[in-house]
C-alpha cells in the first residue's frame, strides 16, 4: 500500500515504475448516525475518538430522534441521535 522511496546518489527520490500506474484515491462522503440514550451516544463518540476515528467536536449535538418502530421499542428510554459526516478516500 505504501512504498518507501529510496534516494539515489544525488539525494533525489524517484518513484519506482510500478507506482506510476497506481490509481488515485477519490474522496467520498459517508454519514454516521448514532441512535440511543444520551449516555450511550456519548460513550460511543468517546470510543471512536480513542480509536482515532473522529474528533468529538465533529459530531452534531444530540437531538431527540423522530418516533419510529425502532425508537418506540427502547423500553421507555428517550432515544436521541447524533450525526457525523466524514470524508474517506476510496482506492
Amino acid at each position: 500500500m505504501f512504498e518507501y522511496l529510496e534516494p539515489d546518489a544525488t539525494g533525489a527520490s524517484h518513484l519506482p515504475p510500478s507506482s506510476r500506474s497506481i490509481p488515485q484515491a477519490r474522496p467520498e462522503r459517508v454519514r454516521h448516525m448514532l441512535y440511543g440514550s444520551l449516555a450511550a451516544i456519548d460513550r460511543t463518540i468517546k470510543i471512536l475518538h480513542a480509536l482515532g476515528y473522529a474528533d468529538p467536536n465533529d459530531w452534531s449535538e444530540p437531538i431527540p430522534a423522530p418516533p419510529s418502530a425502532e425508537t418506540r421499542s427502547s423500553g421507555g428510554v428517550e432515544t436521541w441521535m447524533a450525526i457525523l459526516t466524514k470524508t474517506v478516500l476510496i482506492e
